[in-house]
């Protein structure tokens, strides 16, 4: 860990930068960066990082081969071409420490009807010391952390002494294919910081997460006469049905697992989206059901895919129509693992040591019933993916906030995190 001196350097430059800190984060806020708007936001951050002296890498996922990639999700009404990935890039001259990937997503889910939040969710209106909008906790707060983590090092007259990349990607909220697009694109580190706001705990595992989308028809007929034809809402509402029982079972089946068994019913299911109908009083002809469904990380992503199929098939046997017109399944947005970053790593130990100098307390563990970017790292590329940052409270409903606070002691964790991990040189 940092010595004491040390340590007190970084606390004194972090003080130092704090107000700037927090104007950093809420002009990330006020961009509503929501899926396919995330550009004008990356192009902010690719001129904030180049005018700090790193080498900036700005491209779009049509920039690289994701298709081929095998753990590559299909992509959610937006193009690749929209999709805009920033890598800031500090190099050691001569590296002897090792080398780190600092990543945050700067995506943000639609902030529903403006008059149900108490502030307007892009102004970042700070009380009492919360920031509130629409991403401020997820996960703005944690790119400002890492960003400002880093510049505590250059106030305090150090620099890593080895390479490290600062990484703001999309899709996280929908695909996870801006983190892979990274690794793909050739960017390797010893170990990988995702500064999602976990309130100073460590995420030992987080679940995986799966979209799809139910498509049913109908036979439409004016609602006078509704008995000869059929409601294709009312028919999906039946297989939303099932669905509900199949994550009973599922959850069930999880009180055996080791990580999981403790969890109340950690596999969630969401009807998220729903469209249907042309006219009130016909009798709708179509339904779509844009749905989630989770899946721990012991489940494989074709073996929890196989359970929802079977189970819608299942559920239109015993309907007289769609047993003769069966629904159809798509899946598109999430095709994600879960991950387990396993107790041990080196990168983990520095972690909580940082953290123990900076909050005088033991890093704890949560187990998430929510997917993270760090299964990249850490299951498919043998990086250890560390998932700690900021606390907050609200993410992805109305009055999401961040906690200032301890934004600032988790900025000075990060950046005693990257002494530590990375060494230091005088600047």
């Amino acid at each position: 860990m940092p010595d004491a001196a040390l340590l007190a350097r970084l606390a004194a430059a972090v003080d130092a930068n704090f107000e700037a800190e927090i104007g950093f984060l809420a002009e990330l806020v006020r961009f509503p960066s929501t899926r396919g708007n995330e550009a004008p936001l990356q192009d902010w951050m690719a001129r904030q990082m180049a005018a700090r002296g790193y080498g900036v890498d700005r491209y779009t996922l049509s920039d690289v081969p994701l298709p081929a990639h095998p753990k590559a999700s299909p992509m959610v009404d937006v193009g690749p071409q929209n999709s805009v990935q920033v890598v800031a890039t500090l190099r050691a001259p001569n590296p002897i420490g090792r080398s780190l990937i600092l990543q945050g997503h700067i995506d943000v889910v639609p902030e529903g009807p403006v008059e149900m939040w108490t502030y307007p969710p892009y102004s970042a209106t700070i009380k009492d010391g919360w920031m509130y909008g629409r991403g401020a906790h997820d996960m703005k707060s944690g790119v400002a952390a890492m960003v400002y983590a880093m510049d505590a090092l250059k106030t305090a007259g150090l620099a890593p002494a080895a390479d490290v990349h600062v990484q703001t990607v999309t899709e996280e909220e929908s695909t996870g294919n801006g983190a892979l697009s990274t690794l793909v694109r050739g960017y390797r580190a010893e170990a990988a910081l995702i500064t999602e706001p976990t309130g100073g705990t460590i995420t030992r595992a987080h679940t995986g997460t799966l979209w799809f989308r139910i498509k049913v028809r109908g036979v439409p007929v004016h609602v006078m006469e509704a008995q000869i034809g059929t409601n294709a809402i009312l028919s999906a509402y039946h297989l939303i049905q099932a669905l509900q029982a199949h994550t009973v079972t599922l959850n069930e089946a999880a009180r055996t697992d080791a990580l999981y068994k403790d969890i109340d019913s950690p596999i969630k299911f969401n009807p998220g989206i729903i469209r249907g109908g042309d006219w009130a009083s016909s009798t709708p002809a179509w339904c779509e059901v844009d749905c989630r469904i989770g899946l721990l990380p012991s489940m494989e992503v074709a073996e929890a895919q196989a359970g929802v199929e079977r189970c819608i098939a299942e559920a239109a046997k015993g309907d007289n129509f769609l047993a003769n017109n069966p629904p159809t399944v798509e899946w598109h947005g999430f095709l994600a693992d879960g991950y387990v970053l396993e107790p041990g790593t080196e990168a983990e130990k520095v972690l909580a040591a940082a953290h123990a100098q900076v909050f005088g307390a033991e890093m704890p563990a949560r187990i998430s019933t929510a997917v993270n970017d760090t299964r990249f790292y850490g299951r498919y590329f043998g990086i250890p993916g560390l998932c700690y940052g900021p606390k907050g409270e609200g993410a992805h409903a109305f009055d999401e906030r961040t906690n200032l606070e301890q934004l600032k002691k988790t900025t000075l964790s990060i950046a005693a995190f990257i002494a530590d991990w990375c060494g230091t040189r005088p600047l």
